[in-house]
């Protein structure tokens, strides 16, 4: 067999190769009831009593002989006698000797002296709970693999059955390697970084029943890595190596479980996901887990779950599936199955879904993904517009009561979505960077809710307004302020390269980071540079783009670059200087129809929100002046 890496195959190819040979072990293990909620049942449990283990009253009232009743009528109404004919009883007690139904104490007439009448006859064990209601001694309580609910922990308790036995959980090897990896808890120098997915790896596994174990971190060393191997596969039933998995030089991980055992599958014609090795070793399923963050977790989900659910004679449960129009256009290769997280809302009657960033690195389109898009491998992927179907990573309601803001980044969006979760709202705020023209167009598309707008017109010297005139026209919609903010250069600590102006870029030739094109910020610099007659041709860095301020920020406190423009505020997050440019106006463009919706006031009431404006101007360079204020509304 060719084990070389990028001998790829499709992912349900390789899955079948991976879980043929799995045989799992049904090793089985005592616990008390009290601790097996969600565990899988090694044998059918039979009740051990019955319950009701005697007749007993299923209501609070009077004891009675069924067939003294059995005159009894509305006009005509018959006395019963405390002591003799009936006794009083509660729901729960034993049944008395010889009394077979029970009168509840509604529909009785309290006559005095212990005495009650009765204008209706009743039946043979009337509200009473027979011998084995619930529970039949013997009977079948819980079946063979079972995966035990919180009901199913009072049926057993119930049927006499208080320790019960399940399968054990298989212990799950997690091994860390990596020459550049370092505890999450360490300081970070360069060239390190935090290990974090063995903690995620290992919640999924306890959240699909296994029990993780996470070894030390192992550097990229061939031996070292084989003794690591040989050591977790002592006493773990499953075993994870996390990176090493492609074929470069510090990639060892297919070449030890080679020589240990089996490699079945080393690489997935997949993206993310693609240096993934499936194999065995003395027995026992390993997997080489992409280094990845992204290709990490689908890895898993691709392989280990329907690996433990084996090992729990479970199906494999599928998420629910919603139909979407995509916001954006999405290009795939030809020949490679491709995932892509998504964030959705739903607008009118029609679920938007836009993509979010795609590299098998970004752990945050994870925490902020609704769904995720598959693209078979013949697709070359899907245009905007067209609707897909996606599997739901949150409920349908949660994405139901999103609210999608598309435009250009700011801060006090984040701010803002806070002030919505904290004021017990039921709606998520939820943005998207692409820019003021983006965001302004996904307006007219009607695939947003909102959109921040900050664009400069040199022919008026104004914000936004003419932008909204030209390009929505026809289109009935509120421009709405959030916050004045302060535009300058961000440098380094300190100023090293004496940056006081836009001239300084050119004459001390500074390494740029730039804006994207369409961006409010781009728009500025582009006008401010004019103006000086500056030519953008020959700022070095001018064509380098990021898609937020922070984006900008994290370049220069890094290192790759030397200056960009930005907002006040990210230059404070990263402790650099800042050399203020000039304030512009940051408003938020809605239809009409928005403004006046329900989730449209929720909105405005949450920027009214003198806690807001209070963490908005604390974190400088911001003026909550004409926070709320209508700037334009179209008539139409």
């Amino acid at each position: 067999m060719n084990k070389r890496y990028l001998h790829t195959i499709p992912r349900d190819e390789a899955k079948k190769l991976f879980l043929e040979p799995f045989v799992p072990p049904d090793r089985v293990e005592t616990v008390p009831v009290a601790e097996a909620d969600g565990r899988v049942t090694a044998k059918t449990i039979l009740a051990q009593r019955s319950i009701p283990a005697y007749p007993s009253a299923a209501m609070d009232g009077i004891a009675v002989y069924s067939d003294t009743t059995y005159d009894a009528q509305e006009q005509q109404p018959k006395r019963l006698q405390e002591g003799k004919q009936c006794i009083p009883i509660d729901t729960g007690d034993p049944l008395p000797d010889g009394f077979d139904a029970v009168i509840p104490w509604e529909e009785l007439q309290p006559l005095g002296e212990g005495g009650y009448a009765i204008r209706r006859s009743v039946y043979p064990y009337q509200h009473v709970r027979s011998v084995g209601e619930d529970v039949v001694g013997g009977e079948v309580l819980l079946p063979l693999y079972h995966k035990i609910t919180p009901p199913d922990l009072g049926a057993l308790l119930a049927g006499g059955v208080c320790r019960v036995e399940v399968i054990a959980k298989p212990k799950v090897a997690i091994i860390p390697t990596g020459d550049e990896l370092v505890p999450p808890e360490a300081s970070i120098h360069r060239g390190e970084i935090p290990e974090y997915n063995a903690t995620v790896l290992s919640a999924y596994i306890t959240r699909w029943g296994g029990e993780p174990q996470i070894f030390p971190i192992v550097k990229d060393d061939l031996e070292l890595l084989e003794s690591a191997i040989e050591t977790a596969l002592t006493s773990a039933d499953i075993l994870l190596v996390n990176a090493g998995s492609s074929s470069g030089r510090g990639d060892f991980t297919a070449r030890v479980l080679g020589k240990l055992g089996q490699v079945l599958v080393h690489g997935l014609s997949t993206r993310p996901g693609k240096p993934t090795i499936l194999g065995y070793v003395k027995g026992k399923p390993c997997i080489g887990v992409p280094g990845y963050p992204v290709s990490a977790y689908l890895s898993l989900e691709w392989f280990l779950y329907p690996l433990l659910c084996r090992w729990f004679h479970q199906q494999e449960e599928s998420r629910p599936r919603l139909q979407v129009q995509l916001g954006r256009r999405i290009v795939s290769e030809l020949g490679t199955e491709e995932f892509v997280r998504v964030a959705a809302g739903k607008m009118k009657e029609t679920y938007i879904a836009h993509p979010l960033p795609r590299g098998a690195g970004v752990t945050m389109s994870l925490v902020k993904a609704d769904g995720i898009l598959t693209i078979p491998a013949n697709s070359q992927g899907f245009e905007e517009g067209e609707r897909v179907e996606i599997e739901l990573y949150r409920s349908k309601e949660e994405i139901e009561h999103t609210l999608i803001a598309v435009g250009s980044h700011d801060l006090a969006l984040d701010l803002l979505a806070s002030v919505l979760r904290r004021k017990g709202q039921k709606y998520r705020l939820l943005s998207f960077h692409v820019g003021s023209m983006g965001g302004l167009l996904a307006i007219r598309k009607t695939e947003a809710h909102l959109a921040g707008i900050h664009l400069f017109d040199e022919n008026t010297a104004s914000y936004n307004i003419p932008y909204v005139e030209k390009y929505l026209e026809g289109t009935s919609v509120v421009l709405v302020n959030l916050v004045h903010r302060t535009q300058g250069l961000l440098v380094a600590p300190g100023n090293p390269e004496g940056i006081h102006g836009l001239e300084d870029l050119f004459s001390h030739k500074v390494r740029f980071v730039n804006r994207q094109k369409g961006s409010g910020t781009r728009i500025l610099l582009d006008y401010m540079l004019k103006q000086k007659g500056l030519d953008p041709k020959l700022l070095q860095g001018y064509e380098r783009e990021e898609y937020t301020h922070l984006g900008v920020a994290a370049a220069i406190a890094a290192g790759t670059a030397q200056a960009g423009i930005g907002i006040y505020s990210a230059a404070r997050l990263y402790n650099l200087d800042f050399i203020p440019l000039c304030e512009e106006r940051y408003d938020l463009l809605m239809t009409t129809e928005f403004y006046h919706s329900e989730e449209g006031q929720v909105l405005l009431e949450a920027m009214s929100d003198p806690i807001f404006k209070e963490e908005v101007e604390r974190m400088g360079g911001y003026s909550t002046r004409d926070t709320r204020t209508v700037m334009y509304e179209s008539r139409l």
